[in-house]
């Protein structure tokens, strides 16, 4: 299993990022996009979850995979078994305008990039700065 974990990290909005102001995702036709299932999971519980919880829960759900606990545990050591991308490739940091905080304990929060929070994450000294992955080669 790859190390997936952020501490004390701030993900900064990507540099090509078209928008100004950070926009929640919306739905596309009747099945929920990635994007719009990490809104839905980080935005109303801040410091809840770490990036691996966020990455399989996100992955489950988009799949429609049942959950019970005898399925989620073989799910779980499937997901795992591969790499994955991390959070700096989430559309939230690349496209609508959200940063990420990882706490102490790789907990992570939405930070809208309009936000004095943003601001004030973006220099602190003591946070490992990262920005996204940039949608297109510069």
């Amino acid at each position: 299993m790859q190390d997936l974990d952020y501490i004390d990290t701030f993900i900064h909005v990507a540099p090509d990022c078209p928008l100004r102001a950070a926009t929640p995702p919306i739905a596309r036709g009747d099945r929920k996009t990635v994007p719009l299932l990490e809104y839905e999971m980080i935005a109303p519980a801040p410091y809840a979850h770490t990036q691996p919880e966020v990455l399989f829960e996100v992955w489950r759900r988009h799949q429609g995979l049942p959950l019970t606990r005898a399925a989620r545990k073989a799910q779980h050591e499937d997901f795992f078994s591969r790499p994955h991308a991390c959070m700096r490739a989430s559309t939230l940091a690349k496209k609508y305008g959200w940063g990420l905080h990882f706490d102490h304990e790789g907990r992570v929060a939405l930070v809208a990039m309009e936000s004095p929070d943003y601001r004030r994450l973006a220099a602190d000294a003591n946070l490992q700065q990262l920005y996204a992955m940039r949608s297109k080669r510069a």
